[in-house]
């Protein structure tokens, strides 16, 4: 919402005294108002028989979306990333070691021959290893640079995402009847058709461990049913919390989602015969 600015008169009341600097600030439906009058010892005789005017603004509305901290910190950090690589004065040694706007290394020159070249090129000199042994400066466009470097980044978080896999756990009981076990079977082709791991645990509590070899035949069950669609990553018969992970075979899920072929129909001849 844009802000809406209005401004009105106030008259304050002033008394015979000195001459004197006074503000204050006040609040009206919310609104603040600051008021700062300033006399001096010439019109200090006049100011109890006229009154003096003094504009108030005040503003309303906001003033567009605010930033979080978050997006602070990484904006603050990016511009002191930018002045560290273009603060040439933090470079003590007398020479550097160049690389040219071409990528091509020019070699060993004195700090202020690369600050000419640069200039000569209208490009940055950009610091690139400031504790080599002569430190390692390179002309070029640095704003470009930066926008190249953020766009492989954002493609870089962008495969990293695609390619990571969630862990769904499901839970099941030793003794679980035949439809909850048909609900944890889709749900657990529906994670790994979605590429995503699949841990399926089985608990016994107290005397159920009496009933280790069914809950050791479950698991070893379900993962029969599943089939090709996963397979086994790791898996843990030893404990009461016996579980076992499974992860998308990838073969398979390709295989599925490429497009089926239209089968050619082959044209056939018909051969008619007349008696």
């Amino acid at each position: 919402m844009a802000g809406i600015t209005t401004s009105f008169a106030s008259k304050p009341i002033l008394s015979k005294t000195t001459p004197f600097h006074s503000s204050f600030s006040s609040k009206l439906f919310g609104l603040r108002f600051n008021h700062v009058y300033l006399i001096n010892s010439s019109s200090c005789s006049s100011l109890s028989s006229s009154a003096i005017t003094s504009p108030v603004t005040a503003r309303f509305g906001g003033g567009g979306p605010r930033r979080s901290s978050n997006d602070r910190r990484r904006q603050q950090s990016d511009a002191e990333d930018d002045d560290k690589a273009l603060d040439i004065s933090s470079i003590r040694s007398a020479t550097v070691r160049l690389i040219d706007q071409k990528q091509e290394m020019v070699g060993v020159v004195s700090k202020s021959e690369a600050i000419r070249m640069a200039d000569e090129a209208d490009l940055d000199l950009v610091i690139l290893s400031p504790d080599a042994d002569p430190p390692v400066l390179r002309i070029m466009d640095y704003n470009k640079y930066r926008y190249e470097q953020q766009k492989k980044k954002r493609v870089s978080q962008k495969k990293s995402a695609a390619s990571r896999m969630d862990l769904k756990e499901l839970k099941m009981g030793y003794n679980i009847d035949q439809h909850d076990y048909s609900v944890r079977m889709r749900a657990a082709q529906k994670f790994l058709k979605d590429g995503d791991k699949v841990k399926v645990i089985v608990n016994l509590k107290g005397r159920e461990n009496e009933f280790r070899n069914k809950a050791i035949e479950l698991l070893k069950r379900f993962q029969s049913e599943v089939g090709e669609l996963a397979t086994e990553e790791a898996k843990s018969f030893s404990d009461r919390n016996m579980f076992i992970v499974l992860v998308p075979n990838k073969a398979i899920l390709q295989k599925a989602q490429e497009p089926s072929k239209k089968k050619e129909n082959p044209a056939v001849n018909e051969v008619s015969s007349s008696v």
